[in-house]
């Protein structure tokens, strides 16, 4: 009698899937702009080792942020339930219907809020300044909508109110919601600080306006993606920010248009 070999783990689909999505972004990100930056510079190595360089350090990152959120997202209640639906072979469009609005409407908001802040709000030592680099917009909705979320959401979010649950709360019951809060408040400030390096190439000088609007900014768009994450699940968020990149792309186009 022939025996069927035992299926694989689901959660390790879930993490090859989860790992492979959010590669895609980093590989986005590294052939759009590196290129920029490296070009020309002097001191600077070969455009080849430094793309290498980034793709390992990628790679290390989003997979230590799948891990966490494999691991410890069960724990305390979060999912990302349409990744979980392919790997685990249920209905995939069951898993990202109740997604799909929150997602939507959440990403048309931030989108217009995007482009308010960054064509109208931002300080004058911001505004004032020329781009060294451009991010093509499919980078932009890859890397930012998804590669993004699944660092700060998916593993850092995760982690944090996994921490709060097992410290705090002793494991007991499901997390309590000031305890997700927290963990939402804290990985949206470090969502928003996590651009300040982008920020310093273009400046010159640094002041404190420059630094809290840079991180209150974003901070905010990470806020709401991640009570989206937490209420909804991962595809949600990813959704949203997506879709902001995009609304505010669109909106800046037509303006320029117009004047």
């Amino acid at each position: 009698m022939k025996t069927s070999a035992p299926r694989p783990d689901p959660r390790l689909w879930l993490g090859l899937l989860l790992f492979i999505t959010g590669m895609v972004g980093v590989v986005a990100l590294v052939v759009t702009v590196l290129p920029q930056l490296v070009d020309g510079s002097a001191g600077v190595p070969a455009l080849w080792v430094v793309s290498l360089a980034s793709l390992v350090q990628g790679a290390l990152v989003v997979a230590l942020a799948v891990w966490c959120g494999v691991l410890l997202g069960p724990k305390v209640g979060l999912r990302a339930p349409g990744f979980e639906a392919v790997a685990f072979s249920r209905p995939v469009l069951a898993a990202l219907g109740p997604q799909i609005l929150p997602g939507l409407l959440a990403g048309g908001v931030a989108g217009i809020g995007l482009f308010a802040i960054g064509g109208y709000a931002s300080p004058a030592a911001v505004a004032g300044v020329e781009p060294q680099f451009t991010v093509p917009l499919f980078a932009r909705v890859l890397y930012g909508g998804i590669t993004e979320e699944l660092l700060l959401r998916w593993g850092v979010m995760t982690l944090l109110v996994w921490l709060a649950w097992r410290l705090l709360q002793r494991r007991q019951g499901v997390p309590r919601a000031g305890y997700v809060w927290l963990a939402i408040v804290a990985s949206a400030v470090l969502f928003g600080a996590g651009h300040l390096p982008a920020v310093a190439v273009h400046l010159e000088t640094w002041t404190p306006e420059v630094v809290l609007f840079v991180i209150g900014a974003n901070g905010v768009f990470g806020v709401l993606f991640g009570y989206l994450f937490w209420r909804y699940g991962l595809e949600a968020a990813m959704m949203a920010h997506a879709l902001a990149h995009v609304v505010a792309w669109f909106a800046d186009r037509i303006v320029t248009s117009l004047q």
